[in-house]
């Protein structure tokens, strides 16, 4: 079977996906974010246009189920920017919700995933789940064993928010020790906030797909390490397990805002990393790896 990427607009093969975004955020709301909320179409569509103009052909929303997603939204913004999207299902960190909202969907976490990713006119194609600082709490556990299920039932991948990028060994014990899941079927997010290349080179040698933010938001003050990690992967021989994305979660901090946004994932750190790495490593985070890393032969309709 072809490796197929699932769109909120329908599948299409890996190949077709393009340069990519490999996670951000069109949409999102948070009690622990109030009055940034990420929820204007116009200003969506303007970003992702922005993105385009670049270069940029896909985009990974990592905002899961609760998080105002959007989902009836997207279709229109991927086919009036001509940007492919990725949604996402899944559960954030247990915070992020109203206690009562959880409580609904606790019980029904797989069948609420595996619907999200097989039903309706906008499907999703990643399963969203998270750590906690350091550790796996007891939501962790239970978000990620139903995300397992979900996986097991679609081959969906599962992306992971790792707390300050912590506990991705954990994460990876977890999913494919204790939950059979195929390390090279997680992506583990947010690296570049814990920037232990030890940790990244073992995550990587047990197979899972590396994601780094860049740049990073003004109170994780690691952008200057971004290259370093990025150079030390590709040392070590795994170039081909990188991705990148921009993680935009705040309306202030868009292009058209206090920025940089988006765009600034191909006019920023584009260039720097054909300049310091070279154009064949550039086109394997941008356009190779996330083929792979989001293609998944699906299982069910």
């Amino acid at each position: 079977m072809n490796p197929l990427v699932r769109t909120v607009l329908g599948d299409i093969s890996a190949d077709e996906l393009g340069v990519c975004d490999a996670h951000d955020h069109l949409f999102l709301r948070s009690p622990l974010l109030p009055g940034q909320e990420l929820d204007d179409v116009d200003a969506a569509l303007v970003e992702l246009g922005a993105f385009a103009a670049l270069g940029g052909r896909a985009v990974v929303q990592w905002t899961p189920w609760g998080m105002g997603r959007r989902t009836a939204r997207l279709g229109r913004l991927s086919r009036e920017s001509g940007v492919h999207i990725v949604a996402a299902t899944g559960l954030h960190q247990a915070r992020h919700y109203a206690a009562d909202a959880l409580e609904r969907v606790r019980d029904e976490l797989a069948p609420l995933f595996i619907k999200d990713l097989t039903e309706g006119p906008t499907k999703a194609g990643l399963i969203k789940v998270a750590g906690a600082y350091h550790h796996l709490d007891g939501h962790s556990r239970q978000v990620m064993a139903a995300a397992a299920d979900a996986h097991h039932a679609t081959g969906a991948p599962i992306g992971v928010h790792l707390e300050s990028g912590t506990a991705a060994l954990e994460v990876l014990d977890l999913l494919s020790g204790t939950h059979a899941v195929p390390p090279h079927r997680v992506i583990l997010g947010h690296l570049h906030r814990f920037p232990d290349p030890r940790i990244h080179r073992r995550a990587a040698e047990a197979g899972a797909f590396l994601q780094f933010d860049g740049p990073s938001r003004p109170h994780h003050p690691t952008d200057w390490r971004l290259l370093r990690s990025l150079a030390y992967l590709v040392d070590a021989g795994h170039g081909n397990q990188v991705l990148l994305g921009a993680d935009t979660v705040t309306a202030a901090a868009r292009s058209r805002a206090d920025g940089p946004g988006m765009p600034f994932l191909l006019s920023g750190l584009r260039p720097r990393i054909e300049h310091e790495l070279g154009a064949d490593v550039a086109d394997a985070i941008f356009l190779r790896n996330p083929a792979r890393a989001f293609a998944v032969g699906w299982r069910l309709p």
